[in-house]
């Protein structure tokens, strides 16, 4: 962790995550009596400052539960189309993301969820099969779930997939990743939203069955001997 530090008795505040050997951009806040951490993978396209992924941070912060945002691409990287549908190279950095938050002294007791849009549900989920993995839930919002592939069946954290109901081609996709899913699992379809749940209320109940799937989840703090 860099330097970049505001601390108050909320939160703290972090502009800099140290990602391997990389210094990637991105806000870490802590509730007073956390229950868990919550890392975001946005989608193609989005970054750290997603109006609706900043909105779901600040709901879930206020159920007790610390969040993550962070860009999962270098500024000189996220022009790369590539790149950005590279699920090998995001999934790492997310998974890199949840080991380094087991480090910090401020994160290290708390159990560790993972939260996609797009593709990064896919990122987020191959990013827990890796070995000795800290995902203890993951969700998935309008997420191209199905895009991890073969990691799908390898997956062991309870699973959520969230879908709009109007988003037709993306639901036929989740119900085939669900399909694949050994784990705890449930799909939820979100009445009369499409594929951004921008209708009225709809983004609202993305937030509720999110955060009553990490409080159940991540609810019992970490407090194995390190």
């Amino acid at each position: 962790m860099t330097d970049k530090i505001a601390q108050n008795s909320d939160q703290i505040i972090t502009s800099d995550v140290l990602v391997g050997s990389l210094q990637l951009e991105g806000f870490l806040s802590i509730p007073e009596g956390a229950m868990g951490i919550v890392v975001f993978a946005h989608g193609s396209g989005s970054s750290r400052f997603s109006p609706r992924n900043q909105y779901v941070a600040k709901e879930l912060q206020k159920a007790g539960l610390a969040t993550l945002l962070f860009d999962l691409l270098l500024p000189d990287e996220a022009d790369d189309r590539r790149l950005v549908f590279d699920i090998p190279l995001l999934s790492e950095r997310v998974a890199m993301a949840g080991s380094w938050l087991q480090e910090q002294p401020n994160t290290v007791n708390l159990k560790v969820g993972y939260w996609g849009s797009s593709t990064g549900a896919a990122a987020a989920l191959v990013a827990a099969t890796v070995p000795n993995s800290p995902a203890s839930a993951i969700v998935s919002r309008g997420g191209r779930a199905d895009l991890a592939g073969p990691y799908l069946e390898l997956v062991k954290a309870p699973t959520l997939l969230v879908v709009g109901g109007l988003d037709g081609e993306v639901i036929t996709l989740n119900q085939q990743a669900f399909d694949k899913l050994n784990c705890i699992k449930s799909i939820e379809i979100v009445p009369g939203a499409t594929h951004l749940f921008e209708e009225a209320g709809c983004l609202e109940q993305v937030v509720q069955l999110t955060a009553n799937w990490f409080c159940h989840y991540l609810g019992t703090p970490n407090i194995e001997d390190k």
